[in-house]
């Protein structure tokens, strides 16, 4: 049995919390991984892992054996990363996690380039709006977007987004155009779930900041589900420009209080801190920078009368 595939496997059910997990990131079986964990223990004479029905735990032989693996593993890696440097071609494979919406729409279009210029390189993407642990969950990179990137996380960003306050002319044409942010208690919103602010929407206005308590209708942790909503007349939204820019070009989706500005987000590829970086990490890294240097949504983009911004026609 090969020692260092032994090793991988064990490192990834402890890194994972289970054998399923383990399958999953090293993208084989979950009898493979019992095979090789079971297989490592038999050859070095020593249990490695507590396996109960709920959870599995390490000896303390296996704690000191895993930081060993560990150390062993990264400096394979890093024998690996200096060849790749010295060919000057990236290869093997890159775990990537980004949100849904914005993965579908500006990301899925991007991978196939990245990999037509880098053959021997490998993408597994994740598309989830939870935050994921990239240590943990054995990710090598991730796509936030939000205003503060993680402390332990190196961040490069990519773009930047506005959070727009819209809603359909239908809507508006019904139940009236709100003029300041107070009124929105009086309105119907479509909240985002994962707003940290929840039912709190603050805006920066003319006099200084401004907060109130909306009433949700409707509560979604997607992106795409409030949109929807709001297409259908269903209520007032507050969601990033990238998600509804062309329905605000198009007329579909009226600017509200442009004047009251809500919060920009920051888009940006994360990495954990390493001494050296991979090169198929530095590549994506690089292609992602190169490939949003003009979002779709700023260059298009277009004010509430409908006609272009001068930030657009820049």
């Amino acid at each position: 049995m090969d020692k260092f595939q032994e090793m991988q496997s064990f490192v990834a059910v402890v890194n994972a919390g289970s054998f399923v997990k383990a399958a999953d990131a090293l993208d084989t079986s979950k009898a493979a991984v019992s095979r090789h964990v079971a297989e490592l223990e038999q050859r070095i004479g020593t249990r490695l892992l507590n396996r109960t029905t709920r959870k599995l735990s390490l000896t303390d032989d296996g704690q000191a054996f895993y930081h060993r693996c560990v150390e062993i593993l990264e400096a394979v890696d890093d024998a690996e990363t200096d060849l790749s440097a010295r060919s000057g071609e990236a290869s093997g494979r890159v775990r990537v996690s980004a949100p849904v919406t914005f993965g579908i729409q500006y990301l899925a279009p991007l991978w196939g380039k990245f990999l037509a210029l880098h053959p021997k390189v490998t993408l597994d993407v994740s598309l989830s709006d939870r935050t994921v642990d990239l240590v943990e969950e054995g990710y090598d990179l991730a796509i936030r977007i939000g205003n503060t990137p993680h402390p332990t996380l190196i961040g490069r960003k990519l773009a930047a987004s506005r959070v727009v306050l819209c809603a359909s002319p239908v809507y508006l044409e019904k139940h009236g155009e709100p003029r300041h942010p107070h009124e929105l208690a009086g309105h119907d919103v479509i909240s985002y779930s994962y707003w940290i602010s929840r039912d709190e929407w603050r805006f920066m206005g003319p006099q200084g900041p401004v907060e109130v308590t909306v009433r949700s209708r409707l509560y979604a942790n997607s992106g795409d589900t409030c949109r929807a909503a709001a297409l259908e007349h269903q209520g007032i939204i507050l969601q990033p420009d990238f998600l509804v820019w062309e329905d605000l070009r198009a007329g579909r989706l009226k600017e509200l209080m442009p004047e009251y500005r809500s919060e920009e987000l920051s888009i940006h590829v994360l990495y954990a801190s390493r001494k050296q970086l991979p090169l198929k990490l530095r590549h994506l890294i690089d292609f992602l920078a190169s490939s949003f240097q003009k979002p779709a949504w700023l260059i298009t983009g277009t004010r509430p009368d409908g006609k272009t911004s001068a930030r657009a026609r820049r």
